[in-house]
């Protein structure tokens, strides 16, 4: 029998497609497509964990490779197959199974849309904390693979922290079930943060347990403009000092990101330019007369004492959402600045001295090319946009002057999105030698044949 044959033997016709009769979709993640030429030879749509134990099981007994898929969002080639692979696909497992509202948790198949989550919390009068942009086509099992970030790190934290268990399907077929739903639960090894991270490498996520939290009842949202770095970290400070727990975000936009997400992309300026930086800051609460009061009064101080030189506070969600779009305007960034990314972590009190770098050895290949700097700030979070032009450096010389920089402070290659295919030559930058040995030991033992995910992370 062929691979296809005993494929739709194991989990039924319907779910096995031949390679060459796919959907082009599954070839790639948003941005690393397979090579020209290569397909993977089949793609299978599993509809229960049972399901993915079969093709894991068989796979594994074969020696052909697996690469899982979720919704396909991810930036770094973690869910493009190689030639000849099996691509599991985890879109039909989009059922969410359980909402309680006493234990604050919700139980979802991996293919779960993060948005569907967020809403399924929401109609029960709570939140889901993750927050991304790609929040209507990303999954859940794909948050949890990637340990995604995005908006509300500051208040709710990683996915890491908003995931209380999981199920996953060993290379060889073995179903690890784990579907705590406690907050304490100190029996063992707690097995679900192997799995958390790591793309797909050393097991295929099919269920997650969620946290989910108070629906906040107060939004304050405020951009505000600051005269210097030492202001800008000043401001962060008091922020987390005077409002606490409240505090959601802290974006902060450095002066050419705004001078062309408010003249080329149609973003509605809300303060004029001449900041040394500007901060989009959010505050979520339970109280809103009080919280606004607090909000506004960090604000009134920092603009009587000079920490900040202007600011404006959202007076309703129209305003508030105007602002974030502003921030958010970097999806369209390409179109008007091409560039080569980057989504990387630096310790807060170097960021002055990474920026300065960074931009030395921007300079040392290409006299002047353009940057672009905005982040989460508060989170250690920065992106980097260089500018590509015909006579400069390529986005290999680009990769490698950035991170040698982000190296230098003792940051990370990665803040979000994982390792992938494109950050691996960097991945020592971040990891020592025995943490990366330690991590192929885990491989090991985890996937002996190498089966799961092969060519990702390492």
């Amino acid at each position: 029998m062929s691979l296809i044959e005993d494929l739709r033997g194991a989990i039924g016709a319907n779910g096995v497609v031949a390679g060459g009769e796919a959907e082009p979709k599954h070839f790639g993640d948003w941005h690393v497509p397979m090579r020209q030429g290569e397909l993977p030879a089949a793609v299978v749509y599993p509809t229960s964990t049972a399901e993915v134990a079969a093709v894991l099981r068989y796979c594994n007994e074969h020696g052909i490779p697996v690469v899982p898929q979720g919704g396909l969002t991810g930036l770094l080639g973690g869910a493009t197959p190689v030639e000849g692979s099996v691509a599991l696909s985890l879109a039909r497992m989009r059922r969410i199974e359980a909402v309680d509202v006493a234990g604050a948790t919700l139980t979802a198949e991996a293919g779960v849309p993060l948005q569907a989550i967020q809403e399924a919390a929401d109609a029960a009068g709570m939140l889901f904390g993750l927050d991304i942009g790609s929040r209507g086509t990303c999954t859940i099992g794909g948050n949890a693979s990637t340990n995604a970030g995005g908006n509300r790190v500051l208040r709710y934290g990683m996915a890491r922290e908003m995931i209380l268990g999981l199920e996953a399907v060993l290379a060889d077929g073995t179903i690890l079930s784990s579907l705590n739903t406690m907050l304490k639960n100190n029996a063992g090894y707690d097995l679900k943060q192997l799995f958390i991270g790591s793309e797909g490498t050393l097991g295929v996520i099919t269920k997650v347990v969620v946290r989910l939290h108070p629906k906040p009842s107060s939004l304050a949202t405020a951009f505000v403009a600051l005269p210097s770095h030492a202001a800008l970290l000043e401001f962060l400070g008091r922020a987390r000092r005077e409002l606490a727990s409240t505090l959601a975000a802290f974006e902060a936009l450095w002066p050419d990101f705004y001078h062309l997400a408010t003249h080329e992309h149609g973003c509605r300026a809300p303060l004029p330019e001449g900041a040394a930086c500007y901060v989009l800051m959010e505050a979520m609460g339970t109280d809103q007369e009080r919280d606004d009061a607090a909000f506004a009064s960090l604000i009134e101080r920092a603009l009587e004492d000079g920490t900040a030189s202007d600011a404006v506070i959202a007076q309703n969600l129209r305003e508030g959402r105007e602002m974030w779009s502003l921030r958010d305007s970097v999806a369209e960034f390409p179109r008007t600045f091409p560039h080569v990314g980057f989504d990387v972590s630096v310790p807060i009190v170097t960021v002055e001295r990474f920026m300065a770098d960074t931009r030395r050895a921007i300079d040392g290949l290409h006299q002047g090319l353009p940057i672009l700097w905005f982040g989460h700030l508060a989170d250690s979070n920065l992106h980097i946009c260089v500018r590509l032009q015909k006579d400069g450096p390529g986005k290999k010389a680009i990769d490698a002057m950035v991170y040698g920089c982000v190296k230098a402070v003792g940051g990370s290659v990665s803040a979000e999105h994982g390792i992938g295919i494109l950050k691996k030559p960097y991945l020592g930058y971040t990891r020592s030698p025995a943490e990366m040995e330690a991590m192929r030991r885990l491989k090991v033992a985890f996937d002996p044949k190498g089966i799961l995910n092969p060519g990702k992370v390492f």
